[in-house]
Parts: structure tokens; C-alpha cells; sequence
């Protein structure tokens, strides 16, 4: 069950569409849509929720401290002095952009599923939401993992650079084993910059996914996951004697597929989705399960609806 549940495979390989075609111009029409519905979806909120704790000279008041030579006399709070005879200056939040991390897994296991394999199925989403990051005046970078941190892409701001991004992302290849805590304590020993981290993975982690997500909370980014799978993987059109590759391992298993067996394998599946989901919540970490015969502007569109991902 176990190698099942890490993209195990029949021994024919799934194939998927050509890269090349995978941000055309109707892509790029879906993601303008987007980005405005995403505008429309948190018009009202203030950007208060995205301001550092760091104080200095923006216009959003925070605290007062003593007075101290050299001080500028024009953060003096004369109104607090003339009530109380203490003189105090008053302190500023700095408003920061936002730093969001989109995290691609790129474990063989992403190369699962047919006409979209998981790791295509990734691409879109993570090019839809660095659009709409772009487009909301965020920093964005992108970073892709296996066992270890593989690829980065440079932080980089407004709508026109989407196209760096979509060249970034056509030459991903899905290649080695899953690895999430150690990626991820490679990924946070390298970006100092705290923000969100959106972390696009199928979580089929022989080690548990449990610890790449409690590293992200230590560290003090703001994790948002998103689990991919496809729906061969909920109830693999299989039956009879056959002969099952873990395309991470090579390791091989000769099983006979009844309806039985598929029912079990079924409950199990919708079991892990169900131990990720109740991870996320009891530790407050907004989680989606998304399949990929969903539309990716559907998926999208429900993770922000849901969750507010992108304020």
C-alpha cells in the first residue's frame, strides 16, 4: 500500500502534453482573469495585514518610547506631552512587500498522471500565483525540491517578468525522491527573508510530510499547502495480476488487483488526504487537495475563496 501511496506505477509510464505549448496566449488570457477576480475577492481588506513589525518612519503608528538626545524633534508627541509632561516620539510601522515563495516538488512521484502528469499540473499553479503575486505588487521566487533544494528562481517583481517565470518553470524536470524536512530546512537556511511559502507537492514523503511543514512554522514563514494528485491515483484503472514500480525506489511488487483491493486502497488514499488535512488544521496551516482533472483556474480560484491566499 505504502509504495501505492508514493506514486507507485504500472510499469507503463504516463505521458503528458509538450511544455512548450503549456503557457500559451489562452493561459495567459485565463491568468489576466484571474488576477482581476483576485483584486475583486479582497477588495476591503487593508494591507495593514501584510505590514512588518518593523518600526521606523511609514505612516501607520505603533508605539511610543522616551525621548533621547539627537532624536528628531518632529516625531516629538507634543499632544501626550502637553497631558503628561513626558516626552515621547512616536513610532511608525514600515510597510514591506511581501515576500512569497512558491516551493515546487519535482520528485519522480510528480511524474505521474496522464494527459497532465502532478508536476505540469504544479507548473499551472504555480504560474497562476505568481501572476496574481506580480500583479499585487509582491516579491516573488520560486524554488524546487526533491530530497534537497534543486532550482531557485531570483526574487523578481511586477506582472511583466511572469515570462521569467514561465521559463523557469517549462524546464523543470521531475527527478529524484521526496525529501520534504530536509529541503526544507535547506530552503530556510538560505532565504532570511520571512513571508509565505506556498508549498505544491503530491506530500507522498516516505519520512512523513509533517516535518517539511513544522520547519517552515519554526522558522516563521507563513506556509500555505497545497496537495496535488491525480485521479488514477485515487482508483488506479487497474485489475489482475500485475506488476508495480515505485518510481522513486525502482522497487517492484507483484499484486493481483480486485475490486476488493481497490476499495481498500481507495479508503487509504482518501485516508492520508484526510491525516494531511487534520495536520494543517490542528496547526493552523491552510491546506487544499486539489486534483488535476480540476481546471487550474477553477483550482485557483477555490484556494482563494477558501483560504484568502494571496491578500
Amino acid at each position: 500500500m505504502l509504495d501505492w501511496l508514493r506514486g507507485g506505477r504500472a510499469s507503463k509510464p504516463a505521458t503528458s502534453a509538450d511544455d512548450d505549448e503549456l503557457f500559451d496566449d489562452e493561459f495567459q488570457r485565463r491568468l489576466d482573469v484571474l488576477a482581476l477576480v483576485s483584486r475583486r475577492l479582497v477588495a476591503g481588506r487593508t494591507r495593514a495585514e501584510r505590514r512588518s513589525r518593523k518600526t521606523g518612519s511609514g505612516i501607520e503608528f505603533a508605539d511610543h518610547r522616551q525621548y533621547a538626545p539627537g532624536d528628531d524633534f518632529r516625531h516629538l508627541d507634543w499632544n501626550l506631552y502637553a497631558r503628561t509632561g513626558r516626552l515621547l516620539l512616536r513610532l511608525y510601522e514600515e510597510e514591506e512587500d511581501l515576500s512569497v515563495y512558491i516551493l515546487v516538488d519535482v520528485s519522480r512521484s510528480m511524474s505521474f498522471g496522464a494527459p497532465d502528469t502532478k508536476l505540469r499540473y504544479a507548473k499551472k499553479l504555480a504560474a497562476a500565483l505568481s501572476y496574481i503575486a506580480l500583479a499585487n505588487l509582491d516579491r516573488v521566487s520560486i524554488v524546487t525540491f526533491s530530497d534537497e533544494v534543486s532550482q531557485r528562481l531570483a526574487p523578481t517583481r511586477g506582472k511583466n517578468t511572469i515570462f521569467k517565470v514561465f521559463r523557469f518553470l517549462r524546464g523543470l524536470k521531475a527527478d529524484g525522491r521526496t525529501g520534504t524536512a530536509d529541503a526544507m530546512k535547506t530552503f530556510v537556511a538560505q532565504n532570511r527573508r520571512r513571508g509565505v511559502a506556498i508549498l505544491i507537492s503530491d506530500l507522498y514523503d516516505p519520512e512523513g510530510f509533517e516535518g517539511g511543514i513544522n520547519t517552515l512554522r519554526y522558522h516563521k514563514f507563513e506556509p500555505y499547502v497545497i496537495q496535488v494528485y491525480a485521479p488514477e491515483e485515487v482508483r488506479p484503472p487497474l485489475h489482475g495480476d500485475v506488476r508495480l514500480i515505485d518510481n522513486e525506489t525502482g522497487e517492484a511488487r507483484e499484486v493481483t488487483i480486485t475490486p476488493r483491493v481497490l476499495e481498500r486502497y481507495a479508503q487509504a488514499h482518501a485516508a492520508y488526504r484526510a491525516r494531511i488535512d487534520d495536520f494543517c488544521t490542528q496547526k493552523h496551516v491552510p491546506h487544499h487537495a486539489v486534483s488535476t482533472e480540476l481546471p487550474f483556474d477553477q483550482a485557483i480560484l477555490d484556494i482563494l475563496r477558501r483560504g484568502g491566499l494571496v491578500t
